[in-house]
């Protein structure tokens, strides 16, 4: 990192820190992702010029993988039994999501096609931008209206969860943290088998690598233990913090349609998404909070972390998160057609 950019770093990690003491003092629920969304989210906005290195985001996504498969035990794989059709419901939701916000973008904000199907897409920020860079679209509504629904649903989707009182403090304070060398072999091999899912492309790889060992390292007892908290604390404040930072350098003035519309499509899709996460958890018997986050159309690595801190099944909320992304992948070339490409 060069001055400007360790300065940047330092001045988000500062307001996102800020904002999640301010969160923790009004109470709010996962304050260490929520404060920091939205600390940043409003410095960003004021015009404040502030960033995540990308070598610092890839380590929070380590740190949350191993995370995610510490609560891994042999009744958590019992209970897997139950979730070959949750995963095909994961599959149908995504499809009910997309047309039915890109329905929405078309009918009442008068998008063109492809813009509106890139700005529906329920998840996978980096590849859609990546596929609108080469299309003939908007990319700032995309880029916009994507990273609304990430932020809203970063803070909504706690905030139910609490309200709905689904949260089980009690089965967190049984699980001890693992010990300092047992962490750091953790974190390396995660390292190295991120690097190895990277190169075949996976989508998340380094978050997916972490997931990986530890759950290797955890159902065989090798590996017992947490991620201690003094190192998961300022990894959710950061991450949260990354999220707002999509709006830094942005004028509410030159993107308030966009910003309209991503609003209004983000609560038709938490409604949907919620509606299925209701129905699979009444008819499998998969618990409320974990369906709630397994469902919600948020980033992978945000929605792992949430399930962690909520304790929601961290396993569970990871395998469907990676499956719909990996249908993403598939689907979203499919939908766009060769016609939308740039000649």
């Amino acid at each position: 990192m060069n001055f400007p950019e360790l300065r940047d770093f330092a001045l988000t990690a500062l307001i996102g820190t800020a904002g999640a003491l301010i969160a923790i003092a009004v109470a709010f629920p996962a304050p260490y992702l929520i404060g920091p969304a939205i600390a940043v989210t409003i410095a960003g906005l004021a015009g404040v010029r502030l960033s995540v290195p990308n070598v610092v985001r890839s380590a929070c996504f380590v740190v949350v993988g191993v995370s995610m498969g510490t609560t891994v035990t042999p009744e958590v794989i019992e209970a897997a039994r139950t979730w070959p059709l949750s995963f095909v419901m994961v599959l149908v939701t995504v499809v009910i999501l997309l047309y039915a916000s890109c329905f929405v973008l078309q009918r009442f904000f008068h998008y063109d096609r492809i813009t509106s199907l890139l700005s529906s897409s329920p998840g996978h920020l980096s590849y859609i931008l990546s596929l609108a860079a080469e299309m003939r679209c908007d990319l700032r509504t995309v880029s916009i209206s994507q990273s609304v629904r990430v932020l809203a649903l970063t803070i909504t989707t706690p905030i139910i969860v609490s309200a709905l009182d689904l949260v089980d403090v009690n089965a967190v304070l049984v699980i001890q943290p693992m010990s300092t060398p047992m962490l750091v072999g953790s974190l390396v091999a995660a390292v190295l088998v991120g690097l190895f899912f990277m190169r075949l492309n996976f989508p998340a790889a380094l978050l997916l690598g972490g997931v990986a060992v530890s759950i290797g390292t955890h159902v065989t007892g090798f590996i017992s233990g947490a991620v201690p908290d003094w190192l998961l604390t300022p990894i959710y404040i950061l991450l949260g913090a990354l999220i707002g930072t999509r709006f830094s350098g942005v004028s509410i003035r030159e993107v308030r349609k966009a910003f309209l519309a991503g609003a209004v499509v983000t609560v038709v899709v938490t409604i949907l998404a919620g509606s299925v996460a209701l129905c699979v958890s009444y008819f499998l018997g998969v618990p409320l909070d974990a369906a709630l986050i397994a469902f919600a159309p948020g980033g992978l690595e945000t929605m792992s972390a949430m399930a962690v801190m909520l304790n929601a099944n961290p396993t569970y909320v990871g395998a469907h998160h990676v499956l719909r992304l990996l249908f993403l992948s598939v689907l979203m070339p499919l939908v766009l057609g060769k016609d939308a490409r740039q000649k």
